[in-house]
């Protein structure tokens, strides 16, 4: 009866670990490109023409639906498709839309000094957000940047 109450929990636990482990089904939410060729379709299946090719991997993307192993996405520019799952990562990036450099600041404090200035079309990862601002790391530098200066991420998002 031992054994079987230890496999059983065992199970359970094990089970629990693999559906942490998947990603997260609720819609919309952001996520990024994960390859450096990535085709957006008109469709959810291959037979349906091609609209646009990526060519930049980290590149964010918001999925506002989900059909079987395809994903309906929303670029920064407001285009719209359906890409296949197996070219969408989970990890959240940010692109930068400001149209003059963005400043990257020490900390979330808007009156803290800019340690570097972010170009649009910059992609950043994200690490944490905010009411105003987001942390993100591009090109070996790590800081704050206001949220109206990019796009993906929502206006009251906060998450460390």
């Amino acid at each position: 009866m031992r054994v079987f109450f230890l496999a059983l929990l065992g199970g359970i636990l094990l089970a629990a670990t693999a559906r942490a482990a998947e990603p997260s089904s609720a819609v919309p939410r952001f996520a990024s490109l994960a390859s450096d060729k990535v085709y957006m379709r008109e469709g959810p299946t291959y037979g349906h023409p091609i609209l646009w090719v990526y060519h930049r991997r980290g590149l964010p993307v918001e999925i506002v639906a989900q059909y079987d192993v395809w994903r309906k996405v929303r670029d920064a520019d407001g285009t719209t498709g359906w890409v296949h799952a197996s070219m969408i990562a989970e990890r959240r990036t940010v692109v930068v839309t400001a149209n003059k450099p963005a400043p990257v600041r020490r900390s979330d404090d808007p009156r803290s000094p800019t340690i570097a200035l972010a170009a649009k079309g910059v992609v950043a990862k994200l690490d944490a957000c905010e009411a105003a601002a987001c942390e993100i790391e591009a090109e070996g530098a790590q800081g704050w940047i206001e949220k109206k200066n990019i796009w993906g991420v929502r206006v009251g998002e906060v998450f460390r």
